[in-house]
């Protein structure tokens, strides 16, 4: 793997990868208008599009907005369509073969065969190991203050010249990371498929740091919350400071001012779940929430308005997340719950 990514831009503008990155960014969105009139001129308007890469005329569409309300309320900021080939070719032909694997093991978001499910298998073995070496531990469990809204363009673009020599590479990066915007705008859309990525990229210096320079040995990292495991209370106290400096110094971002320390026994709220190092079970807010929707489903059902295939998808996807902890009789409960499951 070469240190720096060079002079690989030309070569990968072709079109069975532009072609590639149009069928990716066209799942789940066959039916949407701007898809159909894109794919009725396809070959043409993928050759125009890389025309104006290869050209360096091409420009970023105008964002639109909307709102999303889970996990929490957020503003989301989608482009054109044409934008997100681009991004699906920017990320697989070069973010990931060149920088992912340049990350510590310890990153789950985002990544192939990782995920939440593998940090939280990762985090208890690590919680394992700890208590069989101590008997006693720490816990330093930290989230970056909007994350994704703090995020200073002008580093991300000088961490990204870290990873990449080539210039035609390099402006185009420029380009996607500074998309009609001025230099001193802060953030990056939370709707871009690069920016998850970017959000990564930025936050493997703070990786680097913990591992590298802090040499802590317990660490795992799924976006911006991350899991420390420490000897003491004290060593906790340390360790918190030194990262909040970093963090303010070299990547001008904030903790969160829920971080914080506590001893194991406790267990440790991440991905999801609550994890202990004899077992781990569902948050409360998870069990809130599948009660809730149940109760909708059930009225929806005695109107005769509910759509199944919606609702079991959704059920199916609460039980495959709640079958990864110690939940056997809450499932058992919630699905004698649902009057509209006797109908099927």
């Amino acid at each position: 793997m070469p240190k720096k990514i060079k002079n690989c831009f030309d070569k990968n503008i072709n079109f069975s990868k532009f072609l590639s990155a149009f069928y990716r960014a066209k799942k789940q969105k066959t039916y949407k208008n701007e898809v159909i009139q894109f794919e009725m001129n396809l070959e043409n308007n993928l050759i125009n599009l890389m025309n104006k890469i290869k050209n360096n005329v091409y420009k970023l569409g105008n964002y639109y907005q909307f709102k999303i309300y889970e996990p929490k309320e957020r503003i989301i900021q989608a482009l054109p369509f044409v934008d997100r080939i681009v991004h699906q070719w920017y990320v697989e032909e070069f973010i990931k073969p060149y920088i992912v694997p340049k990350f510590i093991f310890a990153s789950y978001a985002c990544l192939s065969n990782k995920g939440t499910h593998k940090a939280v298998d990762d985090l208890q073995k690590q919680m394992r190991i700890m208590w069989r070496n101590t008997k006693n531990f720490w816990i330093l469990k930290c989230d970056i203050k909007k994350f994704f809204n703090s995020i200073s363009p002008n580093i991300l673009y000088s961490i990204m010249q870290k990873y990449i020599k080539d210039k035609k590479l390099l402006r185009f990066t420029k380009l996607l990371i500074f998309c009609n915007r001025g230099s001193a705008e802060v953030g990056i859309p939370i709707g871009n498929y690069t920016s998850q990525f970017f959000a990564n990229i930025y936050l493997t210096e703070l990786d680097y740091y913990i591992k590298r320079d802090l040499k802590i040995r317990f660490y795992v990292r799924y976006m911006d919350d991350f899991i420390l495991l420490l000897n003491t209370k004290e060593e906790c106290r340390t360790i918190k400071k030194k990262i909040d400096d970093f963090l303010n110094n070299k990547l001008l971002l904030e903790l969160n001012y829920k971080s914080r320390y506590y001893p194991f026994s406790m267990g440790v709220n991440f991905c999801g779940y609550r994890i202990f190092t004899t077992h781990r079970l569902l948050r409360n807010s998870s069990k809130k929430k599948i009660k809730n929707n149940v109760k909708k489903w059930n009225k929806l059902w005695a109107k005769n308005n509910l759509s199944f295939p919606d609702t079991i998808q959704s059920l199916n996807s609460w039980l495959g997340h709640a079958s990864h902890c110690n939940s056997y009789h809450l499932q058992q409960k919630v699905l004698s719950k649902c009057n509209f499951l006797y109908k099927l």
